[in-house]
């Protein structure tokens, strides 16, 4: 008899040659992989070399390194070597694989030696698996060689192994990435031999080669992680070739297991069982967990057994499995044929035979689905209700306080009346469609169990009450056997289908509740500005979907002593014992608290957040359902939720650290500024002073009175300039420090305006000065010494900035409920774009030629006029010039008020 194998999924295929032709054509990757240096990988890769060159493939060696090895230098003979790249570093020349000129000479095979080689610095990638990558998508075919050891994986197993941590490292990407792989294989003493015999390195090295690596124990060990390594890959490319042609598998070319962790109480004997096993044949075993809607109404003892189960496998090396669906059976067969299991494990509790021809176990199940698997029974100590797909626990789901048996009498009597009532309209055949409903009302609402009760106590009440003669169990007419018959069976089918449909709506709805979440607490994580926003929305919804309390726990970057609260729930008290708790967990990078084997006492379960760059933090849940959670299979929630909140958590961490870099680089050019205004106004008075000076100390230069007046005249003028700019900037250092503080007293405008005027001296003799400050002008709150320092400031970019001759308007009015004043004058003015970025820090317009300053006075300015609690800005004249204005509250706020930083 042919055997009739099903058809590949078309939506696989399809998806297949899809993610093939979008992915670019390129050179296809084969390694030779060895476990040492000697083992023969280039020997090897030369003579799968001569060989696709007999065949007519156009071969050429970019870099083979033959170590001066005659036989196999003969290799490379008849063989096109490409020149090498010459790079002088440190006084010594190395070669290098020139890739431009392998790119050129576009060969269709390519020898390439040492994959996890390092480049000279200074060459085109820094490794050389980077250059054959960028051959490969050239379309050029690549043979390498690589040791096991160079793998980045292994690279810590290696050290444990040897002793020698491996410096130049690839990638497993790229041996993911190979078409083919061949190991190349010799015994370690073989290769032993070679190394005493000067093979494979030079007489003064072979001593120490022996001592730090070539020990026969490190040969054994690295030869081992090849083969296994080799092993996987070839797993996995039969798998890949079984999916593809929809192969039912199993294909039993090695053993692996699977342990069932059904609602027995025998779980953890099933599970050391499945430990011993797997240790005999030397085999990967997986614990399988199948959630199914009954599960949520399981008891809390039989949920913290499973727990156990799962606790116990995952610590004894499993790999933990959560499935879902509404038979346990169907779900695990389907997985073991997907993943290539060959052995099932299950528990075969103790019960009456006769409960055996009322419902199958398990183990019979097992053996009915998976016709292929070989099925281990561990026996049971006693009958326990297994899992909620084929028996579940029941449960009325009507209100009210009455058994599901009680419910069903109940469903039986009501049918009975309605039918009686019928009995005058329909014949008895018809009346048996009421009982039918019956079965369907009950297997919707009660469960399976008590559709069936119902059905058969229906069959029973139709023939006492309808079919004739009535009032007792006898049937005259024997045509009422069939509709018996076909009433039960009727029933018994709608029961089932209706109770399995209900499951399969409850698993759906539980689903969709968990993905909803997800998806919320999703949308909510990027939406949130901060990290403080960030951690509440982690917070508010691990609430929701766990109970209880919660709290997030992260490191401090400015000390070394662990996380600590960041965001917690309002109610919730930590205590230094649960915070040493989360401590443990984040340092540990595993579970521990509540539920678990290490400081199992703590009130809360604690979650390490991981993320790519490690753990980042610690979810801690105080919650009395948790235990439900992880009891019934829903971990994977758990696992989805931490690390969605661990993905955010470092999203908001790099953030801050760009707004960081951000301010960090801002900070650096605004010091830049500092230094280039500072170091020029500061140096153009000291020149001039200096100068002064030193014409004032020579009696030869200086005769006359006149022209030493003028001297000391012009080195006070820039006496006075030094002094305002450092008086600038100490001024904004105390406003940045929040160390200028305004005394606000009833001070007269008149006053400070004819202080700043005096003030300003001999820099307005060019300036003409008209002043509109009307005299009944109340007397204004503020500090006169500071307002009369912001005025000289905006006086002083006056003078500067328009031209000798020109007027300068000074006026003051009421505005309001508050005292405006306005400094005009008839300069060159402020572009529009530039009229509200003139206060910031050292920000001076871009003009032609150079106008001296250092870009402080305005922003002290405002700083000041601010801290009264007024307001400063500047406008453009319509017939050319600038107009500060400044306006000040009329009220008297609080004295001593610092100023805003």
């Amino acid at each position: 008899m042919q055997i009739e194998r099903p058809r590949p999924n078309p939506d696989e295929l399809l998806e297949g040659i899809q993610t093939e032709e979008q992915e670019p054509k390129q050179g296809r990757l084969k390694i030779f992989l060895g476990y040492a240096a000697g083992v023969g990988k280039t020997y090897a890769m030369l003579e799968a070399a001569r060989q696709r060159k007999a065949e007519g493939i156009d071969v050429v060696a970019a870099y083979v390194q033959t170590h001066g090895r005659p036989e196999t230098d003969v290799l490379l003979e008849g063989i096109e070597a490409l020149p090498q790249r010459r790079v002088e570093y440190r006084n010594v020349v190395l070669s290098e694989l020139d890739v431009d000129s392998l790119l050129v000479r576009r060969p269709a095979l390519s020898l390439i030696d040492e994959l996890a080689h390092t480049n000279a610095p200074g060459s085109r990638h820094p490794k050389r698996y980077q250059d054959v990558g960028e051959v490969l998508l050239a379309g050029i075919d690549v043979y390498t060689t690589l040791n096991i050891q160079h793998l980045e994986s292994l690279n810590d197993v290696v050290a444990q192994i040897t002793g020698v941590t491996i410096h130049e490292t690839v990638p497993d990407r790229i041996m993911d990435q190979a078409t083919e792989i061949e190991v190349v294989d010799l015994p370690p003493d073989e290769l032993l031999q070679r190394l005493a015999e000067g093979k494979i390195y030079v007489p003064e090295q072979v001593a120490i080669a022996v001592e730090r690596f070539f020990r026969k124990g490190n040969l054994t060990a690295l030869r081992e992680l090849v083969l296994r390594r080799a092993a996987e890959r070839v797993d996995d490319q039969m798998r890949a070739y079984m999916k593809s042609r929809a192969i039912p598998g199993p294909w039993p070319v090695s053993d692996r297991l699977l342990v069932y962790i059904g609602q027995s109480s025998s779980g953890e004997r099933l599970v050391r069982a499945a430990r011993r096993l797997a240790d005999q044949l030397n085999a990967d075993w997986t614990a399988v967990y199948v959630e199914t809607p009954a599960e949520a109404k399981l008891p809390p003892t039989q949920r913290e057994q499973i727990t156990r189960s799962l606790k116990l496998a995952e610590e004894m090396g499993a790999r933990i499995v959560t499935l879902r669906g509404p038979s346990p059976t169907t779900a695990v067969a389907d997985y073991a044929r997907t993943q290539n299991i060959t052995k099932i494990i299950a528990g075969q509790p103790l019960r009456p035979h006769w409960l055996d021809l009322l419902q199958k176990t398990v183990v019979d199940r097992f053996l009915r689905q998976g016709q292929t698997l070989d099925v281990y029974v561990v026996s049971g100590e006693a009958e326990e209700r297994e899992s909620g797909g084929e028996v579940e626990a029941e449960k009325v789901r009507l209100p009210g306080s009455w058994s599901p048996l009680a419910r069903a009498f109940g469903l039986v009597i009501g049918a009975t009346l309605v039918g009686e009532v019928a009995s005058f309209f329909f014949s008895p055949t018809n009346i048996a469609m009421i009982y039918l409903i019956a079965v369907l009302i009950a297997a919707i609402y009660l469960g399976r169990v008590a559709a069936i009760v119902v059905s058969f106590l229906g069959v029973l009440a139709f023939d006492f009450f309808f079919v004739p003669p009535a009032y007792n169990l006898r049937v005259t007419d024997t045509e009422y056997l069939l509709t018996f018959m076909a009433l039960a069976l009727v029933g018994l089918v709608i029961g089932h289908f209706a109770s399995q449909l209900r499951n399969q709506v409850e698993s759906s709805k539980q689903r969709e509740a968990e993905t909803s979440t997800l998806y919320s607490l999703g949308r909510d994580l990027v939406v949130a500005p901060g990290m403080t926003e960030l951690l509440d929305v982690i917070v508010r919804h691990a609430m929701t979907v766990f109970g209880g309390q919660v709290a997030v726990f992260l490191p401090d970057t400015n000390k070394d002593q662990g996380p600590h609260p960041r965001a917690h729930s309002p109610s919730l008290v930590i205590d230094a014992n649960e915070s040493a708790t989360a401590i443990s967990a984040f340092q540990q990078g595993r579970p521990t608290g509540q539920g678990t084997d290490a400081l199992s006492g703590a009130k809360g379960h604690y979650v390490p957040l991981k993320a790519t760059r490690g753990v980042v933090g610690v979810l801690g849940i105080y919650s009395p359902l948790l235990w439900r959670h992880l009891a019934a299979g829903r971990r994977v929630t758990l696992e989805a939720f931490a690390n969605m909140a661990a993905l955010a958590i470092e999203r908001g961490i790099l953030a801050d650290e760009a707004r960081s870099a951000e301010v960090l680089k801002a900070t650096e050019k605004l010091q830049t500024a500092l230094l280039n205004s500072i170091s020029h106004d500061l140096r153009t008075p000291l020149v001039s002073i200096t100068g002064a000076l030193s014409s004032l100390q020579d009696k030869h230069i200086v005769e006359d009175d006149t022209t030493r007046e003028s001297l000391l005249d012009a080195a006070l003028q820039d006496a006075e300039q030094l002094n305002r700019l450092v008086g600038n900037l100490l001024d904004m250092t105390r406003i940045e420090a929040g160390a200028m503080r305004v005394t606000r007293q009833a001070s007269s405008v008149q006053e400070i305006v004819g202080t700043s005027l005096e003030q300003m001296g001999q820099r307005l003799t060019n300036h003409k000065v008209h002043l509109d400050i009307p005299d009944s002008l109340p007397l204004v709150p503020m500090d006169p010494v500071l307002m009369g320092q912001v005025l000289v400031n905006i006086l002083d970019n006056a003078v500067k900035y328009s031209p000798p001759g020109s007027i300068i308007d000074i006026r003051a009015g009421i505005s309001g409920i508050c005292v405006q004043m306005e400094v005009a004058d008839r300069g060159i003015g402020i572009p529009a774009q530039d009229l509200t970025r003139v206060f910031d820090k050292f920000y001076r317009v871009q003009r032609p030629g150079r106008v001296a300053g250092s870009g402080l006075g305005l922003s002290i300015c405002k700083g000041i006029v601010e801290a009264h609690g007024g307001r400063i800005r500047a406008d453009n004249r319509q017939a050319g010039g600038t107009v500060v204005t400044i306006e000040l509250p009329m009220d008297t706020p609080e004295t001593g008020a610092k100023v805003p930083t």
